[in-house]
Order: C-alpha cells, then sequence, then structure tokens
C-alpha cells in the first residue's frame, strides 16, 4: 500500500470520525474514488486508534474524572460525578455492542456497505441533525447528564452502525433533541466514542492479529500516527466553531453529498 493511499485513508478517518459526517460511509466510498482496493480491517483498526488517542487527549479531563469514577463505582458510590458519567458511558455503549454483534454474525454488515445505502443514510440523518439542532432546547449541559439520557444516546448510537449515518451526529442528535447545549451534546458524544471504539477494536482485534504481518503492522503504525494528528485538529476547530456557529455547514455537506451519491447509485 502506498504511503501517499495511507495518507488519505488516515486523514479521511481522522477527519471525519468527530464531525457529523459519517467516518465509515467516507472510508467505504474512498477506494472506489481513487481507484485501489479496500484497505482493509487492519488499516481501519489503525486509524480508529488514532483517533481514540486523538479524543482521550482532547478530552483528557474528562477521562480521568470517569476512570475515578470506575473506582468509585467498585465502591458502591454511584452518587459521585465521576460515577456517574463512567456509568453513563457504560450504559450508552451496550446497545451498540449488541447490535454490532447481531450485524457482525448475520453478515449484515457487509451488506449495508452500499452506495445507495450511504446515500440514503446521508441524507435522511442529515435533515434529522439540522431539524434536532434546531428545533432542540439547549437546556441541559453535560454535567447534567443523566443515566436515562445515556441509555436513549446509546440507543441512537447503535443506528450509527448503518454506514452513512455518522456516530458523532447521530448522537449530537440524540443530544439536541434531548435539550443539550450543543457544545455539551457533542462533549458527550465525543466521550461515548472512547468505549465504542475500544468496543469496536475488540471486535476485530483477533482477526486483525491473525491476518497482520511485519508489512501491515509498519503501515497501520504510520496510519494511526497521521490520523491522531488529523482527528485532533477536526476535533479542535468543531469544538471551537461550535461556540459561535451551528451545525447547519455539516448537514449542507451530507445533503449535498447523499444527493451525490444516490444519483449515481441509481443511474
Amino acid at each position: 500500500m502506498s504511503l501517499f493511499y495511507l495518507f488519505l485513508v488516515a486523514v479521511v478517518q481522522g477527519l471525519t470520525e468527530f464531525l457529523p459526517i459519517s467516518s465509515s460511509g467516507h472510508l467505504i466510498l474512498l477506494p472506489n474514488l481513487v481507484g485501489a482496493d479496500d484497505q482493509g480491517q487492519v488499516i481501519d483498526v489503525a486509524v480508529h486508534l488514532g483517533t481514540l488517542g486523538a479524543v482521550i487527549l482532547y478530552f483528557r479531563r474528562d477521562v480521568m474524572i470517569a476512570l475515578g469514577g470506575f473506582g468509585q463505582l467498585a465502591r458502591g458510590n454511584t452518587t459521585a460525578m465521576g460515577a456517574r458519567l463512567a456509568l453513563g458511558l457504560i450504559i450508552g455503549t451496550v446497545p451498540v455492542i449488541l447490535f454490532g454483534l447481531v450485524l457482525h454474525v448475520t453478515g449484515l454488515d457487509d451488506a449495508l456497505r452500499s452506495m445507495a445505502v450511504i446515500g440514503w443514510a446521508m441524507l435522511i440523518f442529515g435533515i434529522v441533525l439540522y431539524w434536532a439542532d434546531q428545533k432542540g432546547p439547549q437546556i441541559h449541559t453535560a454535567t447534567g447528564w443523566t443515566l436515562k439520557h445515556a441509555l436513549i444516546m446509546g440507543v441512537w448510537q447503535a443506528v450509527a452502525l448503518i454506514p452513512g449515518t455518522s456516530r458523532s451526529g447521530i448522537t449530537i442528535t440524540a443530544g439536541r433533541m434531548l435539550g443539550y447545549d450543543r457544545e455539551s451534546a457533542a462533549r458527550l458524544s465525543m466521550l461515548m466514542s472512547i468505549p465504542t471504539i475500544i468496543a469496536s477494536g475488540a471486535l476485530l482485534g483477533a482477526e486483525v492479529v491473525r491476518d497482520a504481518d511485519a508489512t501491515l503492522a509498519r503501515e497501520g503504525a504510520i496510519a494511526a500516527v497521521m490520523s491522531f494528528i488529523a482527528a485532533l485538529l477536526a476535533l479542535t476547530l468543531m469544538m471551537r466553531l461550535l461556540r459561535s456557529v451551528s451545525f447547519t455547514p455539516y448537514v449542507i455537506y451530507r445533503v449535498v453529498l447523499g444527493i451525490i451519491l444516490l444519483v449515481i447509485a441509481y443511474t
């Protein structure tokens, strides 16, 4: 695999993982656009590890609070802020793990990797994001995240296993519908990505170890570093823009891309 293609995969993953425009959809489309073979699971896992490192670094304070919360939960304390955050992340991750296992075992995950599916998901969930962002009240902050809301956002997050939906986009949509302000909805979405990426990496881990060789391992390491840098830049930019800009620019991009993909798919 050429260094340039590794760069493309890493940058696409890094820029789209935390923006509400679907990283999985872009990774599926990339080989078709450049006329290359699919990069494979080893590289996919590597670039996801890169984005995982970026979100942990950016939200390191929240991550430390959550890690402390796991210890509090072990001692039976469920009322402390860290314990509630940790428990919320656990509850919010269960639906996507269960749905992911069903798709993986039945083989439906491969069946959904089509241009038509990505196009419809881009279009429909982009419009839903716009509606939620415009109509949703801003009455809650991330510090007031409840376990009920964590479960609701977790169920929505499971829908993101449909390529083109966007994990960050669908959880931000759920957060805005529940009344969280834009920055809080995005913050909760990003924190929810940490256990989700870890779970998906664990699911594919055995297959990756089995298929990897020295060359793939080296390529994966390069891709992970580049993905980390791109993801950190994208995450920093989005969180800063949310202080003054809505999600409308991302919605426009999704709708335009969705229409283009549908035209291509059906003609």
